[in-house]
């Protein structure tokens, strides 16, 4: 496995990121296997949010990494609110919703701070002050260590990038979404702030699950993208590999989080970052394979 700085953060983070939104549901002994074969084979940054599961995913990973939790770093999403029926949610993003929440996240995950705490999701008409603020006070108590965002919103972006000291922006970013390389990863790279991309199968697509559009790709497009990623899977690297290194080889990128449900998809991400790395040039073939596409909204 290989390891890089997030950010400001100083926090040295696998490149691989174990995402364990894809858990199996209710299968306990399974994930915990998985998860801790993960983190023998190196992954230590391990992603989830207080939504997955209607906070089982955090049970299920606070449990799991007990017996290592001063070895790993756990990183947790706050900001929608569960309605009572435990099934539809609410966006919440004050300072007293973020200050409960994150109580339940540190009991569920059996822990006594969160290494990495995100806003999941956010809008320009947030009380972004206030959730910034949050955030600011979780880390005088020692709740958190460090805190970040999840959006592909520019203007949520920038203004969290100028009013609070984010260490992180995950967001999504594959050869089917080039929109932050324009927008945000400059922006992001001046200010010391680690990329945790996700998406980078962009659903699966890249490795060759079929799809008639993604985003605003055409079949053409996706088609010349699949074919191109196959054609550059060379020294036994598979095209799922090749997509992740892809997402990987943009210097604004920390680590790639990888969604898991298997003991191939682990060993197929990690492979990513074991194999031939891609080199410059043909991380710059693929990327002209199709035209670069660029943020519509929230600009």
């Amino acid at each position: 496995m290989k390891y890089q700085t997030l950010g400001k953060s100083g926090l040295s983070v696998s490149k691989i990121a174990f995402g364990c939104m894809s858990l199996e549901k209710g299968n306990y002994a399974e994930n915990e296997k998985l998860l801790l074969e993960a983190f023998e084979k190196g992954i230590i940054l391990f992603d989830t949010a207080d939504l997955y599961d209607n906070g089982e995913n955090e049970i299920t990973l606070g449990k799991a990494l007990k017996p290592i939790r001063e070895k790993v770093i756990i990183s947790t999403k706050v900001g929608n609110q569960m309605r009572p029926d435990g099934k539809t949610w609410d966006w919440n993003p004050t300072k007293n919703y973020i200050l409960a929440a994150v109580e339940n996240s540190l009991k569920r995950l059996q822990t006594d701070y969160i290494d990495l705490y995100q806003l999941h999701g956010g809008t320009i008409d947030d009380p972004i002050d206030e959730t910034i603020e949050a955030f600011e006070i979780l880390k005088q108590q020692g709740k958190i260590r460090f805190y970040g965002i999840s959006s592909i919103r520019p203007n949520v972006i920038r203004e969290y990038v100028k009013r609070s000291d984010i260490v992180s922006i995950m967001m999504q970013y594959s050869v089917l979404d080039r929109r932050p390389e324009q927008s945000c990863f400059p922006l992001l790279q001046e200010n010391n702030i680690g990329v945790l991309a996700r998406g980078s199968l962009a659903k699966g697509i890249l490795p060759g699950k079929s799809a008639d559009a993604y985003l605003d790709r055409n079949q053409s497009e996706i088609s010349k993208a699949v074919e191109c990623i196959k054609a550059f899977s060379a020294d036994g690297r598979s095209p799922a590999e090749t997509a992740i290194q892809f997402a990987l080889h943009h210097p604004a990128v920390s680590s790639a989080v990888v969604g898991i449900r298997t003991e191939r998809q682990l060993n197929d991400a990690i492979s990513a970052v074991e194999k031939p790395m891609l080199s410059e040039l043909d991380y710059l073939q693929i990327a002209g394979s199709i035209p670069v596409n660029y943020y519509k909204e929230h600009l």
